[in-house]
């Protein structure tokens, strides 16, 4: 191996310099979009009925052409920390809960394929929770549950 310049190597290759350090939820999240929306077109496939799988085999679970391969192919998310392409890997690095991770990544939500552009915005906005929109939520719900309780009764 040949070992040149940055600078050299600019001028053949598009070079991304990375920062060896720390990466928040948030930095990883947005990378894992920015990764994705290289290739927004890229057909990608879902992990199947995730619900299906007992809880213990879930973590093992992974997809060849998957969202978390794509992930893991970005040197930059590996060298961050990023394990593998499995399930559990993707769980534990990015911090998804498991209800997170199933309607990102489950086949009952996406189909048996998806593409990475859709799975971008899903990730941006994992990263990007809007809070108006839960708090709105949680207040119409607030509103409706005596109605409910009302025509249950």
């Amino acid at each position: 191996m040949e070992h040149k310049p940055v600078e050299k190597l600019r001028s053949v290759a598009e070079v991304h310099e990375f920062k060896q350090g720390f990466l928040s939820r948030r930095e990883r999240l947005e990378r894992w979009a920015e990764v994705l929306e290289r290739q927004p077109k890229r057909r990608l496939r879902s992990l199947g009925e995730i619900e299906f799988v007992p809880k213990d085999k879930r973590p093992e679970l992974r997809s060849d052409e998957s969202p978390i391969t794509v992930a893991f192919e970005d040197p930059v998310l590996r060298s961050a920390g990023l394990k593998g392409d499995t399930l559990g890997d993707a769980m534990e690095f990015f911090e998804l809960s498991e209800g997170a991770s199933h309607r990102l990544l489950c086949s009952c939500m996406n189909g048996w394929s998806m593409e990475a552009g859709t799975t971008a915005r899903k990730v941006h906005r994992i990263a990007n929770p809007d809070h108006r929109l839960m708090m709105m939520t949680t207040a119409g719900l607030l509103m409706a549950a005596p109605a409910v309780f009302y025509l249950l009764s």
